[in-house]
């Protein structure tokens, strides 16, 4: 990877400019490099590494969301609609990571694991709706496999941390995904990154865009400073795509774009505890989550996870609420007021005052001290010890904010690709669960903005890579078919054997 400064004259010429080093720019960024190798790619990172917000394996739960546990995506356990689209999404995602490790272009070992995924709920409202929603997936293709219990007994063969110490009177119900997995994004952005450079493309680490100018025969002049010294870089491009996490609002701002026009984003952190305990980790080898408490917002839905990160095995227990101005983990407290513009106050205004039970669980949460948070782990994982786990820092989020009709905030749940009229620029906002479907959104993306290329050539690429991936609906025998050449190319039945 090179990082070599430049001054203002010494413009770099590119076809495609990546802003961020995170998963979605790595993910387009292989897209392009192998469907146009013709082309010059150039992606620029403000950190001096790959992958240090959100793709960092502890600044995200590494869940791989496929909307087989994620009871937030449910609320109605009768509409199974979201949650199908997730795990359509997912699966797409899948096929592409299995088709670049059949082509020797990644080591799936390094990134993904089997992980059964689990939903467990601890009273008689919650098993009604658990059962409810059971019967309305199982009929979908693609969670085929799921299973079902209100036996104690039986959950504590899937989950035995979940069941120990627990008191045999309480109502109980779990279901099981076998299908789940666990993935290290950092691993995996960097993995892609490689793919990127290793056939022509460039990263340049530790430069920090601020500038972002349309010249007068479409290309964009990208400039900003790099290095210690902050020497002065320009890159010119045809083609400019922001995934700079919780920057990517004030970058499309900077660039003018008017389709970002009352368009706002509020901080959100998290924290999680985290326990590297070999035996009591030995023990969980699933990701099991809860439903939010009555009243808290669906982003605060608890879940307990097993983690692989470089082949060690650890667990994760949370989130729990944290707040910072940040909108990087490594950012400035000044960055969430650079966002603010005089048409997107009110869009801000107006979606806390929509959202008074998301202010109230943030400061209930702030409030609370760390024997309060264990007591929440201790929920799930009753016979948990204090002093084997550790509360750690995870990453920032920008939740965005949109304004609807009648130009009032509507807090956004999911990802939005925001793309100028004329093509050249487009953006990524919003959070989970973009890193999952990173996949289908940027196939929308190219199809969107590339859309001569695609006619031409790149669809039936992608159509042999990708199987069905311009469907919406799937039959089961198709779907386990894809299950198992997936599961065969990626290889997810490895353990590492440091948790064997």
């Amino acid at each position: 990877m090179s990082d070599r400064s430049r001054t203002a004259e010494d413009v770099e010429e590119a076809d495609v400019v990546l802003i961020g080093g995170g998963i979605m720019s790595a993910t387009l960024g292989v897209m392009i490099t192998l469907l146009q190798p013709d082309w010059r790619i150039v992606l620029v990172e403000k950190s001096d590494s790959i992958a240090t917000e959100s793709s960092d394996p502890w600044n995200n739960a590494g869940t791989g969301h496929s909307g087989f546990s994620e009871l937030n995506y449910m609320p109605d356990p009768t509409d199974g609609s979201k949650p199908s689209e997730i795990a359509r999404q997912f699966h797409i995602t899948r096929q592409w990571w299995a088709h670049l490790a059949e082509s020797g272009l990644l080591d799936p070992s390094e990134f993904i694991h089997s992980s059964p995924h689990m939903d467990v709920v601890f009273d008689r409202r919650g098993v009604d709706y658990l059962r409810q929603r059971y019967q309305t997936l199982i009929t979908d293709p693609f969670f085929a496999g799921l299973e079902y219990s209100e036996d104690p007994a039986r959950i504590a063969t899937w989950a035995p941390l979940i069941m120990e110490g627990r008191c045999d009177e309480e109502p109980i119900a779990a279901t099981r995904q076998p299908h789940g997995t666990d993935v290290d994004f950092g691993a995996l952005t960097r993995a892609l990154t490689s793919i990127i450079t290793d056939r022509g493309g460039t990263v340049l680490l530790s430069h920090d865009v601020s500038s972002l100018r349309q010249e007068t025969d479409g290309r964009w002049l990208v400039s900003g400073r790099s290095g210690d010294h902050r020497a002065r870089f320009a890159i010119r491009g045809r083609n400019v795509f922001v995934g700079a996490g919780g920057f990517a609002l004030r970058l499309l701002q900077r660039a003018r774009l008017p389709e970002v026009r009352g368009y706002a984003v509020l901080p959100v952190g998290a924290a999680f505890y985290r326990c590297s305990a070999p035996k009591v980790v030995a023990r969980h080898d699933s990701k099991v989550y809860g439903q939010a408490a009555i009243g808290a917002p669906p982003m605060s839905v608890p879940h307990l996870d097993q983690r692989i990160v470089g082949g060690e095995g650890h667990l994760l227990f949370g989130p729990y609420a944290t707040f910072s101005t940040k909108l990087l983990k490594h950012g400035k407290l000044t960055d969430f007021f650079t966002t603010l513009r005089w048409h997107n106050l009110h869009v801000i205004a107006a979606a806390g005052l929509q959202n008074l039970p998301l202010v109230h669980y943030l400061i209930t949460e702030l409030a609370s001290g760390p024997k309060k948070k264990f007591a929440q782990l201790q929920r799930f994982y009753p016979s948990a010890a204090f002093d084997q786990w550790e509360l750690i820092l995870a990453g920032q989020r920008a939740q965005l904010v949109t304004p609807d009709k009648k130009k009032i905030g509507v807090l956004r749940q999911g990802t939005e690709v925001v793309t100028s009229a004329d093509h050249s620029i487009s953006g990524l906002l919003g959070a989970s669960p973009g890193a999952s479907t990173a996949v289908p959104i940027m196939l929308d993306l190219l199809r969107q903005c590339f859309p001569d290329h695609w006619q031409r050539s790149w669809k039936g690429t992608i159509a042999t890579a990708v199987t069905g991936f311009d469907s919406t609906t799937w039959d089961a025998a198709d779907v386990s078919a894809s299950l198992e050449r997936t599961a065969s190319a990626l290889d997810l039945t490895n353990t590492p054997d440091r948790l064997r």
